[in-house]
């Protein structure tokens, strides 16, 4: 009975020690630290440029330079336009030479003056491509801070670097 009486009061007190055991609660809210605006202003990391780089290759597909204007990038954007000048003016030429020789009946020289005009065509589009590609990078690259220099060397040769703006 001894050994009996010993577990019982083993139970009880357990059970006792149990109940003083502090019952967890539900912890209070904290408050939303998110939308607390900030005391210290931080610079963005980087500068924007004026328009999206899906803007620069919309504005180069549809007239190429034009997204390189926009980002300052004019000494680009003339090269382009010189281009497609270039080769809109020779697929032009080439059409109106194929009239000429359709029209005097010169069917062998015919078949290589078609072939002549594919290949302006196929080189107007490319510059169109190509301009959309570039003025894309080019907004992505936008602030970008190193620069292609070209300086005269102490003994009169050109040198060729890079230039680091802060």
């Amino acid at each position: 009975m001894r050994g009996l009486t010993a577990g019982v009061v083993l139970l009880l007190a357990a059970g006792t020690a149990h109940a003083q055991l502090p019952v967890p609660t539900a912890r209070p809210p904290r408050a939303d630290t998110v939308s607390a605006r900030d005391t210290v202003k931080v610079p963005p990391f980087r500068i924007q440029p004026p328009i999206s780089p899906l803007g620069a290759f919309a504005r180069s597909m549809l007239l190429p330079g034009w997204g390189q204007a926009v980002l300052g990038r004019r000494v680009t954007g003339a090269v382009f336009v010189f281009w497609e000048g270039i080769t809109l003016t020779m697929t032009l030429k080439a059409a109106h030479q194929l009239g000429y020789l359709e029209d005097i009946g010169d069917v062998e020289r015919v078949e290589s003056k078609k072939q002549e005009i594919q290949d302006w065509a196929v080189m107007l589009v490319f510059n169109h491509l190509v301009a959309g590609a570039e003025a894309f990078v080019s907004a992505y690259l936008w602030d970008f801070p190193v620069e292609l220099d070209t300086r005269t060397l102490g003994d009169g040769a050109v040198g060729l670097g890079l230039r680091v703006r802060y």
